[in-house]
């Protein structure tokens, strides 16, 4: 299964290794290149899903290579995301004059990174790191409930195993407890992200079942969330 490809075009290399964590939980190929020539060279050979390119970096900036790129009838419909200089409007007007499809400000932010993102492509991943556990939910499909076990969760989001056949993008509701001195009942609402299908895994590694991301999480639900991934998270070593 080809997954989609997204370019990363900074000379930069910590922006690189930055940015590119962002995409370490998302079903991704990730290609480099360190400037807009070395860019335009790799986009001819094979072109990606998705651009997201400096403005200012040597050899060939990112407006030309935005330029050469929308000026090509076979790669113009490549979306190209162009990192400007936070406050600097005339850096916004070179990016769309080159035809540039969004923009993002430096330093990078990863929530807004994988927003544009996964404008562009819904195999990008916005959640946090998960951690792994096993507690059983209950979920509604329109008003049927279903049975699941949740093996992972984050603040954003969980995913839970089970043989039910959702749509991707589906509205739940889904119900928990958070294990501890004190179970806490948790009711969340969210929406499938991803389908871990039979016969059509995204993930390998997981059974079959979906990918929750979490909508309208409410002050209550997020403390006691955060609370009970501390727990789960392992104890830093104490200085001796």
């Amino acid at each position: 299964m080809a997954y989609p490809k997204i370019m990363l075009v900074d000379d930069t290399r910590l922006i690189l290794e930055l940015e590119k964590s962002f995409l370490k939980l998302s079903h991704v190929d990730v290609v480099t290149a360190g400037n807009g020539a070395e860019a335009l060279e790799l986009i001819r050979k094979d072109p990606p899903d998705l651009i997201f390119m400096d403005m200012h970096m040597p050899v060939m900036d990112g407006i030309a290579c935005c330029t050469e790129l929308k000026a090509d009838p076979f790669l113009c419909g490549i979306p190209v995301v162009m990192l400007t200089t936070a406050g600097k409007e005339e850096d916004r007007e070179l990016a769309k004059a080159a035809g540039c499809d969004n923009f993002l400000t430096k330093p990078v932010d990863r929530r807004l990174f994988l927003d544009l993102a996964r404008k562009y492509t819904n195999a990008v991943d916005r959640r946090e790191q998960r951690l792994p556990c096993r507690l059983p939910a209950l979920f509604l499909v329109g008003k049927a409930p279903a049975a699941g076990l949740v093996l992972d969760i984050g603040d954003g989001g969980v995913f839970v195993a089970t043989k039910e056949r959702l749509l991707l993008h589906q509205r739940l509701r889904l119900a928990l407890y958070l294990e501890g001195e004190r179970p806490v009942l948790l009711e969340l609402k969210g929406w499938a992200a991803w389908l871990n299908e039979e016969g059509k895994r995204v993930h390998s590694s997981l059974p079959a079942g979906f990918g929750m991301e979490f909508l309208e999480l409410g002050e209550e639900e997020s403390a006691a969330l955060k609370s009970y991934l501390a727990s789960l998270r392992p104890e830093e070593p104490s200085a001796s």
